[in-house]
């Protein structure tokens, strides 16, 4: 069971106050009734994204079902299982494969998340695997989205060209909502099993769903216990309980007041072996409440800095499991209790092992549509990430039509320190990577966070492209306009064909950074964008050096 402190400070008696009123106002009742009056008086894409409300309830027919699923798949010898999908279908199951899968045996399947169209992210999984002995998901809530379709081309070749006498077929599973176009190319290309999920379930709130307990299973996570730790935070959420023992509408609560009074950098701090959760919050909040020019910036895996270097614009929330942090010098614990001495508000969230995810993810869904009434926000639609996908579509026309991309205009490094230079109070920097997530690239992006923290006591925030598309993507152009964006883009030394599609990995990845560009540009957001020369990893730190 997770168990939770709030060290508020001065904030505390407004905290409360403001928690008293909502349950003056019935909002945990109306959220429970899915009275889309909560957030707006239009029900569009409200009245139909409430059942994540009582999943952990509603789910429980399905787990065992689940189980002798993944039974089946590991007694036929598959050693890897590939999940295809972008966004809310593959940044859950991404956190339950680092966080809940270590414990398992190893008599189960590797997976892998392939969510990038970088052509060295889909050649690095490729190596990866024994294709023959591979079952990939696809995984996609509208059966439309791009990015899995295009997976889906090229590993299906593959498997075709490794299993020629076989069931290529078998190899493959979808997950999606019904009636989708995923659905129809599933049964018509004979896949081992589509898996339909409830329709009313919105793609960022969906980890408790089959889009994330498909791969869950496969991967030989004891799901049962996972939902059922979901199902008792759930059970903590009930209307008759009051905000301030509620643990969803209380941490929702405090989020969205100290947004509101300016302390809208949400900076978790999760102990290492957590540390993957920070991949599903920083879509969660950012696509549910960055939008109509407010919102919440979500802050994770940032380096930590000394008490002083922080603005007031942060609110501190350290997740750790019982046993993976400790008082020593260095630790989150001792960070903490210092930024509680120096009078920033902390929250601290401690789970007594790593299946209590599930109570997590419950919390914050609760407490992301609580944080949205609070500052107005409508936390179910993403309005601003399709200006990104239609200006590729556009750039992708022209390709087709000229045979090359438009010229990208790039930047230097001293645009960067001059647009950091200028920075105001309350800014932050995105740093956005159309890079393979490799080791170095990442030490690489952590010494430039860290080094514009101490130089410019900026908060910090950093995506791989196109991943983050589907995630940060929409605070970026829907939020307040405090960001500082930083895309780093390199040249593809080997670009890998996409089979019966008109261009290529590489090309489909340029074309998004692109489309992403010409986006912000549009909206006047201030972005430099650099073309990598060489090695990326020490492009980027020559980009700290100079910083």
């Amino acid at each position: 069971m997770t168990t939770d402190r709030y060290h508020l400070g001065d904030y505390s008696p407004l905290v409360s106050q403001i928690a008293s009123k909502l349950d003056a106002e019935n909002v945990p009742t109306r959220l429970s009734s899915h009275d889309h009056t909560l957030w707006s008086d239009d029900p569009t894409e409200i009245a139909d994204r409430l059942a994540w409300l009582t999943l952990p309830a509603d789910i429980q027919s399905q787990i065992n079902p689940l189980a002798d699923f993944a039974a089946n798949v590991r007694g036929e010898g598959y050693r890897h299982v590939v999940l295809l999908g972008m966004g809310g279908s593959s940044l859950g199951p991404e956190v339950i494969r680092q966080v809940v899968a270590p414990s398992v045996n190893g008599a189960h399947p590797n997976m892998l998340t392939l969510d990038s169209t970088v052509p060295a992210w889909v050649s690095a999984t490729t190596a990866a695997i024994e294709p023959a002995r591979t079952l990939f998901v696809i995984s996609s809530k509208s059966g439309t989205t791009t990015e899995p379709l295009a997976f889906y081309a090229y590993f299906r070749e593959l498997v075709n060209s490794n299993v020629p006498n076989g069931h290529p077929g078998d190899h493959f599973v979808a997950v999606t909502d019904p009636e989708t176009p995923l659905e129809e190319l599933a049964r018509s290309e004979r896949f081992r099993q589509a898996f339909i999920n409830d329709p009313y379930i919105g793609g960022r709130y969906s980890v408790l769903s089959l889009f994330g307990l498909v791969p869950a299973a496969l991967m030989g996570v004891k799901s049962q216990t996972l939902i059922a730790r979901a199902l008792s935070m759930q059970q903590r959420c009930i209307p008759a309980i009051p905000i301030a023992n509620n643990p969803g509408a209380w941490l929702g609560t405090v989020i969205g007041v100290l947004a509101k009074h300016g302390r809208d950098k949400l900076t978790l701090v999760a102990s290492e072996r957590i540390a993957a959760f920070g991949l599903w919050v920083e879509q969660l909040l950012a696509e549910s409440v960055g939008k109509s020019g407010t919102g919440i910036i979500p802050v994770a895996a940032e380096p930590m800095g000394k008490p002083e270097q922080y603005a007031s614009d942060r609110l501190f929330v350290q997740l750790r499991l019982a046993d993976d942090d400790s008082d020593e010098a260095g630790s989150s614990d001792r960070a903490m209790a210092e930024l509680i001495e120096a009078g920033h508000p902390v929250v601290r969230l401690e789970l007594s092992d790593a299946y209590d995810l599930g109570a997590e993810f419950y919390r914050w869904e609760y407490a992301t549509a609580i944080a949205g009434h609070i500052l107005g926000i409508h936390p179910f639609d993403q309005p601003d990430v399709q200006g990104a996908k239609d200006r590729t579509v556009s750039v992708l026309d022209r390709y087709q039509g000229e045979g090359h991309l438009p010229v990208m205009k790039t930047d230097d490094v001293g645009s960067l320190s001059d647009l950091l230079a200028a920075s105001n109070a309350g800014d932050y920097l995105a740093i956005m990577a159309y890079l393979p997530d490799s080791p170095n690239i990442a030490n690489a992006i952590y010494r430039l966070r860290r080094r514009a923290i101490e130089r410019y006591g900026i908060a910090t925030t950093a995506g791989y492209g196109p991943r983050f598309l589907h995630s940060t993507g929409q605070l970026h152009k829907g939020g307040p306009n405090t960001g500082i964006f930083l895309q780093l883009t390199q040249e593809h030394v080997d670009d890998i064909e996409i089979p019966g599609w008109p261009f290529s990995f590489g090309v489909l990845a340029d074309a998004q950074a692109l489309g992403d560009l010409q986006a912000l540009r549009e909206l006047d957001r201030r972005i430099v964008s650099i073309r990598l020369q060489g090695d990326p990893a020490e492009a980027i730190n020559r980009i700290a050096d100079t910083l």
